[in-house]
């Protein structure tokens, strides 16, 4: 905007009118005494997402202004409210000072804060990463980088193929997702809760390559894996949009991982739905895989148990180290005193990045405290050979900078350091003189008053004080006199004259500016704490890093103990072998016994057909076959009696029908393009779970392409798969095709009704039992009766004729 378009408006109007033109996407907070202010379009939409009022204020360019304010000191909430809408908000701050300041206060951007880059405890969830990823595109291949601000941790990957990119996505669940404007990417990506176009040029390797050398302090990314041009590009908008919204260093970030696609077991974004591992189907947090299983002790032990479950591993060795550890805890109970000892910790690895921002709050380095309190205990508990010595070595012992916050910081500081009082006392020789003079200035008033009166033997001499004229020694005008030669005349009154003396000169110019420079070096010496506390920043988050890990790996040995999980031997072998296995969260739910049931598929029995009734259990079985197999790949013990697992590539799941009504699909198209992609990408090494395939077109059709689907998993994929279905023709696929079985989950009819036994038994089901579950789910009887009348007729062959009635 030029000088001419604001020339109408005020001077303050014309200030907050250009600090919005470089921000026009955003709502500006704009900084005016004790209040944030929002103006025009920003006031009305601020207005409308936090219920404050809409007021107006003056007039400038001679119309009215829209208005809207919220206290400085209540913005944190206003701000999470914000952010949890997908909102984005400049904080402008005043740095002028008022009383000095000809025309409009200056103020400048103070940060800018987004739905990914947020990093004050208040505004984010506790036991989920915030992320904020990006992605780099050419043709149907993508880079793509996920930054965790509030951790410090930089990941960057490369998939190829639009299915895969969008699990990737459903994985990371970045709260804000950059692209690159040109970029053809899915249209779902582009209209996600967070999506950010941003400019080609933002996406430049070699810039980015520069930015990320410059950030690390390297000659080239040859050390973190030599990642490719488009993870290079994704990372380096990441770091630029970082830098752009924070407004200073980043220190915490100092290195980036390279995920590689062959590390983990790859689950499509469909999948990680239907498994409900962290989120059900309709968005609950509870009765799910991690809802079970969470029992950590601090948040980012939480937060690293989520990760772990969305990206079970391949690699035998590393499966074995997590379960070896595991191992290591539950012998003897370790983990019961490892989890008291983690009682402890606070959430170092954010309170670290916090440091690392220099947005740290006086709470938050108590509690850094603390956790490097607990370090020499857990230390101690933890052997110093055999699996966990490793991890114990990781922890680290922070001496020195344990002393120094104990010895900085007092017990139970103040939230904020806007008001001082943080700092201890004995920490540092000024600031406890400048209390001291703050504190305790009426007796070194009574001091001086008797000395001087002792030295001079003058009765009338007292010590006073005004805001006019400070402090001063009044006397009568007879002592007047009488004064020594350093008393300094500072006014004459009727009866009185007074004096200053150079020592009282000196205390009134300490005791008027003591509290003002007592504050002013309190937030010296915290931000010299913060310089002190970032000097070790690297190995403080290796140690934060340990802990999280240990506190998981604790979680899963009390889970173990307190579910009765096992754990599951992997072997290279193609086999899925499961003894008595359990739905972990059927199990944790159900007031009756679950009624385990067992699997086995090699070789030479690579598919079972599952037939039986709805609601029978056939879902259910599937299921825990999946999470299962997923648990023993992030080395966690498993609900079943035994587990003996070959090489597992892929999971994937065709399970339960909605329609996707934003991308105009239908329930039928959903299941087709599932389908389809499970057809295209699975292997022999694959775990494929397919529930009713074909139920959503005519019976011909669905069978059709049923029996279809099966031929070719079985015959030219050959996955392990367990393919459910209410076709009956179906369960002739094993006199045609190598590999197939039959198997039926049980259930007894009880005079008209059935009882379901859950129990899985070899050979095909003998009846559907669809109307006894109608009538169970309370279909009228006269439904259930013509409904009889007429599967009768069908079985019988007979054409049925639909009469009208007239009436």
């Amino acid at each position: 905007m030029s000088k001419d378009d604001l020339s109408s408006h005020t001077p303050m109007m014309q200030q907050y009118l250009r600090i919005k033109s470089e921000h026009p996407e955003h709502l500006v907070f704009y900084r005016m005494g004790d209040f944030y202010e929002l103006f025009y379009g920003d006031a009305e939409k601020a207005a409308r997402l936090l219920d404050i009022t809409l007021t107006s204020r003056g007039q400038s360019a001679g119309r009215p202004i829209p208005m809207a304010g919220l206290p400085h000191h209540a913005a944190e909430g206003y701000l999470g409210r914000l952010v949890r809408l997908g909102e984005s908000v400049v904080i402008c701050e005043q740095f002028g000072d008022p009383a000095t300041s000809k025309g409009p206060v200056e103020r400048r951007v103070a940060r800018i804060v987004t739905p990914g880059t947020v990093s004050d405890e208040a505004l984010l969830d506790e036991r989920r990463d915030t992320l904020l990823c990006a992605v780099s595109a050419h043709g149907e291949a993508f880079g793509a980088a996920s930054l965790d601000l509030a951790a410090g941790r930089l990941v960057v990957t490369r998939v190829n193929g639009r299915e895969a990119l969008l699990a990737l996505v459903e994985r990371w669940q970045p709260a804000e997702l950059l692209f690159d404007e040109s970029a053809a990417l899915p249209e779902s990506l582009r209209k996600r809760t967070g999506a950010r176009s941003r400019p080609v040029w933002e996406f430049d390797p070699d810039t980015a390559q520069r930015l990320l050398c410059k950030q690390f302090g390297t000659h080239d990314l040859a050390g973190f894996g030599n990642p490719s041009a488009l993870e290079i590009a994704a990372a380096g908008s990441l770091l630029g949009y970082a830098k752009e919204t924070q407004r200073s260093a980043l220190p915490h970030l100092n290195s980036m991982a390279i995920e590689c696609h062959d590390d983990g077991i790859q689950m499509d974004a469909a999948t990680r739905r239907n498994l409900e591992l962290t989120e059900t189907l309709d968005g609950r947090d509870t009765h799910t895989l991690a809802w079970v299983l969470d029992s950590t002790i601090t948040a980012m032990g939480a937060r690293l148990l989520r990760r772990w479950l969305h990206q079970p591993l391949r690699r035998k060795e590393q499966i074995n180290q997590r379960s070896q550890r595991i191992a290591a805890l539950r012998n003897g109970w370790q983990f019961e005193q490892i989890r008291t000892l983690l009682d402890e910790v606070g959430d170092m690895e954010r309170i670290l990045g916090r440091v690392a921002l220099r947005s740290a709050r006086p709470r938050d380095l108590t509690r850094l405290a603390r956790s490097l309190a607990a370090l020499p205990g857990l230390q101690a508990a933890l052997p110093e050979d055999g699996p966990l010595a490793a991890l114990r070595q990781q922890l680290g012992n922070f001496p020195e900078q344990l002393t120094l916050l104990q010895s900085a910081i007092i017990e139970n500081p103040p939230m904020l350091m806007r008001d001082g009082g943080v700092i201890a006392d004995g920490f540092n020789a000024e600031l406890d003189e400048l209390r001291a003079i703050n504190e305790d200035a009426g007796a070194i008033l009574v001091d001086i008053e008797e000395r001087e009166r002792a030295r001079t033997n003058l009765a009338t001499l007292r010590v006073k004080y005004n805001r006019v004229h400070g402090y001063y020694i009044e006397l009568s005008r007879r002592d007047a006199e009488q004064v020594p030669a350093d008393y300094v005349r500072r006014q004459t009154m009727k009866n009185t004259e007074r004096f200053i003396t150079p020592e009282l000169k000196t205390f009134e110019d300490k005791a008027l500016s003591a509290s003002s420079k007592a504050l002013a070096l309190e937030k010296a010496l915290y931000e010299q704490l913060l310089d002190r506390l970032n000097d070790e920043l690297s190995a403080l988050q290796h140690s934060a890093a340990a802990l999280a890990e240990l506190d998981v790996l604790a979680c899963f040995a009390e889970r173990a103990e307190a579910l009765n999980l096992v754990p599951a031997t992997l072997v290279d072998a193609p086999v899925v072998e499961i003894i008595d296995g359990r739905h972990p969260v059927v199990e944790r739910v159900l007031d009756d016994a679950f009624v385990p049931n067992s699997l086995h598929l090699d070789q030479e029995r690579r598919m079972l057909i599952i037939t039986g009734p709805n609601m029978g259990g056939k879902s259910t079985y599937m299921r825990q076959t999946a999470l299962i197999v997923l648990l023993a790949h992030i080395g966690c013990c498993v609900p079943a009696a035994g587990a003996t697992l070959g090489p597992i590539d892929r999971i994937f799941t065709r399970i339960g029908s909605a329609d996707d009504l934003a991308g105009g699909r239908s329930t039928f198209m959903v299941e087709m393009t599932e389908t389809a992609n499970i057809l295209n990408n699975a292997t022999d090494k694959s775990l494929v779970l397919m529930d009713e395939i074909g139920r959503g077109t005519s019976t011909f059709d669905g069978l059709a392409l049923a029996w279809a689907a099966a031929s070719r998993l079985a015959s030219e994929q050959k996955a392990f798969t367990l393919f459910a279905t209410h076709y009956f023709e179906l369960t002739r696929l094993p006199d045609e095709l190598p590999g197939v079985r039959n198997a039926h989950l049980t259930a007894s009819e009880h005079g008209d009704g059935i009882v379901f036994l859950h129990r899985v038994q070899e050979g095909p089901a003998s009846r559907s039992y669809g109307l006894q579950v109608a009538q169970l789910a309370g279909v009228p009887g006269s439904v259930i009766l013509a409904a009889r009348t007429r599967l009768a007729q069908l079985e019988q062959g007979q054409n049925i004729v639909a009469t009208n009635n007239t009436t």
